[in-house]
């Protein structure tokens, strides 16, 4: 004869691993940055996966395919499908896929620093600085921050810039 209560506790065990496995799920690569000193809006909307060597800052982030978007008509951005570089607490070094163009040309953003309430951005030979308040949201491929699908009740305002241009 077949036992009645085991379809319950067979129901249990198995709410038990879902509840166990959604409690140990991954941070998103949004947390991870956040984590490391970082605003989420240093990455676009549209991360799939990541990985992370904890142990030397290796990461890789994945979008679905490249993605590109102006800020304030001033700044053009592109991530390709593929970013990676070492990350530590409030330095991304060593990075690539991620490109701005400057006049006409894209040059290609190797280092991002977290300096008090600001983020600074180098392509090398010169660097920019902004106010950690323009990455409190994260940009959407295509449209920037100049979506209609974005935050409600959030004000947009110009992108604040303490612009440092130096020369390494």
């Amino acid at each position: 004869m077949h036992s009645s209560c085991g379809a319950p506790i067979a129901a249990l065990v198995l709410s038990l691993f879902f509840l166990a496995a959604a409690a140990a799920a991954a941070p998103t690569a949004y947390e991870v940055i956040q984590s490391y000193g970082f605003p989420m809006g240093v990455l676009p909307i549209g991360v799939t996966h990541y990985d992370l060597d904890a142990s030397t800052g290796k990461f890789n982030a994945y979008f679905n395919g490249s993605c590109s978007f102006s800020l304030e008509g001033s700044y053009q951005l592109r991530y390709k499908s593929r970013i990676s570089g070492y990350i530590y607490k409030d330095k991304l070094t060593n990075l690539t896929g991620v490109s701005v163009k400057v006049f006409f040309v894209w040059l290609n953003i190797v280092e991002v620093r977290r300096r008090g309430d600001n983020v600074e951005f180098s392509v090398g030979i010169a660097s920019a600085e902004f106010s950690v308040d323009n990455f409190f949201i994260c940009p959407q491929c295509g449209c920037g921050l100049d979506c209609n699908n974005l935050a409600e009740g959030w004000k947009r305002q110009s992108l604040r810039s303490n612009t440092l241009v130096s020369s390494f």
